[in-house]
């Protein structure tokens, strides 16, 4: 009897839970708030930057589960591929593709892009290969999202010096979410939930007390309706209530599942304050395009959040992560 092939539906399903589809949506974020930045108003070199960012973010979650192929077959085995619905070598070929893929659209950005583009690529590849299980895996991955950000500076301004403070921000709550991912499949890790919890109040008042001057060159598009800046050189006083309201939604996000995990680390409560943390991505990067002055950027990024869990829903995938 010939052997059937499985449908396409199962496929297509196998190859968007490899990928982790609805995680995509917090990775737009990063170049666009690396532009607002700059000053420079988004472009077709944004978007050059934000495709590039997509290919090398899905590269990385079909590498890393090619890398960890032998891990899930004992802990996870329903992922797509100690489960058999993707061969190991589809997923390593796919994860080479998308970064050749991510690199030519870095490069269609101009020479700074793909000067950042480059050790972005590197830096995922040298997570999943070998750093991921290492002491140096958290400052790894945080480095990933915060040259990720700076991919949008260099490709909207031709620069990264602007965009320096808001990366850091950005890579220190990547850090926290990765260091509590670490035990999602285990639990019993106090200390990674309580200290998440502790980053994401200090990244708060970072983000809406601490406001940067206006980057220099900032266009009046790029903020429309609003007035400019004030005496003390801060954000106009409308970007600062967007500030303050998207930086509690961040807060909001994160806060309260890594307190449950804090206070019960079963790996179910892990697991949540690592989808937590990784839902939270998108307003903070909105946060950070607000306070750099461009409310109509940190709005686009904030349409992103209803947007990525309309996606999920639809898809059944409602869980998220990192590993």
């Amino acid at each position: 009897m010939p052997r059937t092939s499985r449908p396409r539906s199962g496929r297509a399903g196998a190859w968007a839970e490899l990928l982790r589809l609805p995680a995509l949506f917090t990775v737009p974020g990063d170049a666009l708030a690396g532009a607002a930045a700059t000053g420079a108003r988004p472009g077709p070199r944004t978007l050059l930057a934000i495709g590039s960012s997509l290919c090398l973010y899905e590269a990385g979650m079909a590498l890393n589960d090619w890398a960890d192929r032998a891990e899930d077959a004992a802990e996870r085995p329903h992922r797509p591929i100690p489960s058999g619905r993707i061969r190991p070598a589809a997923a390593l070929t796919a994860a080479g593709a998308l970064t050749g893929a991510g690199l030519a659209l870095a490069a269609g950005a101009g020479r700074p892009a793909l000067a950042v583009a480059g050790p972005l690529a590197a830096t995922v590849w040298a997570y999943d290969l070998a750093l991921k299980h290492t002491p140096a895996g958290p400052a790894a991955m945080a480095a990933a999202r915060a040259l990720d950000l700076l991919l949008g500076a260099a490709a909207t301004g031709g620069g990264t010096r602007a965009a320096l403070p808001c990366a850091a921000l950005l890579g220190t709550h990547t850090l926290a979410v990765t260091a509590v991912s670490r035990r999602e499949t285990t639990g019993g890790s106090v200390p990674a939930p309580l200290a998440a919890l502790a980053t994401t109040g200090a990244l708060t008042r970072l983000v809406t007390h601490r406001r940067t001057r206006l980057p220099a060159g900032r266009r009046a598009a790029a903020a429309p309706g609003l007035p400019g800046p004030g005496q003390a050189g801060g954000p106009p006083r409308a970007a600062g209530v967007l500030t303050t309201v998207l930086g509690a939604a961040y807060a909001a996000t994160a806060a309260r599942p890594y307190l449950h995990a804090a206070l019960n680390p079963s790996p179910p409560l892990t697991q949540r304050a690592v989808g937590g943390g990784i839902r939270a991505t998108i307003p903070l990067q909105a946060a950070l395009a607000a306070r750099s002055g461009s409310a109509g950027t940190a709005l686009l990024v904030a349409a992103l959040i209803p947007a990525g869990r309309m996606f999920a829903k639809r898809a059944g995938m409602r869980k998220v992560s990192i590993t």
